[in-house]
């Protein structure tokens, strides 16, 4: 995603937002955001003395209205139910609070108004189901990182990219791609990572570009990013439940977003894509999050990304050989083959508590562990 084009209020809702938190380094925000300190000292003035319509234009229309009937009630939640048509009781209820509707239905309520009006599948209860609940403790802990199944535009294919936080189901980038290629997913991280700085680590499925090494599991793509100073795993072959969180926004991305429009090609792609991720951000409650919205629970990692890769260090006392042409690596005599991603770069043989067991690392990634008395490769 190109960071220009995403809206300027939803710009200023996430610094805002992030600035307030007491692990913030305000000078480092304002670099990740290319602003100024002034201006991010105007936008949070702003917010705390008008919340969010101190981000907005002053001829936005207000939210609220002086007087309200039931019926104006009514029609104020099939009004946001029209702008999320997928959007249940709860969500809209918790919405409707945070816009500061002076009177909110109660869920069940607005439920029934839905149901009146005809605005409910009778089925939609049984499309929802969740895909277990266990999370990482801490922002950026992981990011599930996949590509949703791609779709043709009136003039090519999308191949939309997509990372979300595991501990705060913040969508950290949203990209519309024209292919899935090593290179183009290189360049969406590094304007993710500039923007969010690096995750501890990033799981994904076997699939190109990260995946389908039988014995490492790593590719060019994957050793740039444990090069970066991120972790890298992978989900198990053919159990995408690993990937639930990511499995679960692509559902709600192909719901709410891509399924209701046939693009003209990846720039619309794209400005509907940022459309959807404000949206998810900032303003759709997240069941998972006891209805909080993920920008609550998220925050950007305080490590930055690395204009120019760190040196490869190990242990004192591993033993470093390189990776030949071939992806083999020779120790004590033998031949371990690691994969062709990692030829010319330096690997550690580092001993572990067993006898002739060995563990093999690239950089803080274990690679495999092999014996001594194992036959050569």
């Amino acid at each position: 995603m190109s960071w220009q084009e995403v809206s300027i209020l939803a710009l200023k809702s996430e610094f805002v937002l992030f600035a307030q938190q007491e692990s913030c380094n305000f000078s480092e925000l304002c670099a990740r955001f290319n602003i100024s300190r002034k201006t991010g000292y105007k936008w949070l003035d702003r917010f705390k003395e008008s919340g969010a319509a101190g981000l907005v234009d002053q001829s936005r229309r207000p939210h609220n209205s002086p007087s309200k009937t039931e019926a104006s009630v009514e029609d104020a939640v099939v009004a946001l139910r029209g702008q999320h048509e997928t959007w249940g009781g709860r969500k809209l209820r918790r919405r409707m609070t945070d816009l500061g509707h002076e009177e909110v239905p109660a869920a069940s309520t607005i439920t029934d108004i839905l149901r009146r009006r005809g605005l409910i599948d009778p089925l939609e209860s049984l499309k929802h189901q969740p895909l277990g609940s266990f999370e990482h403790p801490h922002p950026n802990d992981l990011w599930q990182m996949d590509f949703k199944g791609h779709f043709m535009t009136r003039r090519r294919r999308c191949h939309p990219l997509t990372i979300l936080d595991d501990h705060s189901r913040f969508d950290v980038l949203l990209k519309a791609c024209a292919d899935e290629t090593t290179a183009t997913v290189q360049q969406a991280l590094i304007e993710t990572f500039r923007r969010y700085g690096l995750p501890n680590r990033i799981t994904m499925d076997n699939g190109s570009p990260w995946g389908n090494d039988a014995f490492t599991g790593l590719t060019q793509l994957t050793v740039w990013i444990v090069r970066v100073g991120v972790a890298v795993s992978h989900s198990r072959p053919y159990h995408p439940q690993t990937q639930g969180k990511d499995e679960r926004f692509h559902r709600t991305l192909g719901e709410d977003c891509i399924s209701k429009a046939v693009f003209a090609d990846l720039d619309e792609c794209q400005r509907a894509f940022d459309r959807f991720r404000d949206i998810y951000n900032l303003e759709r409650p997240h069941e998972a999050l006891g209805l909080d919205t993920p920008i609550t629970r998220y925050e950007p990692s305080q490590r930055p990304y690395p204009e120019v890769l760190p040196q490869i260090e190990y242990w004192p006392g591993d033993a470093v050989r390189k990776v030949q042409e071939n992806g083999d690596v020779h120790f004590k005599g033998r031949i371990f083959r690691l994969s062709k991603a990692l030829r010319g770069q330096p690997v550690a043989f580092r001993e572990t508590a067993q006898d002739g067991k060995f563990s093999i690392h690239f950089c803080n990634q274990k690679l495999r562990e092999v014996h001594m008395s194992e036959a050569a490769e």
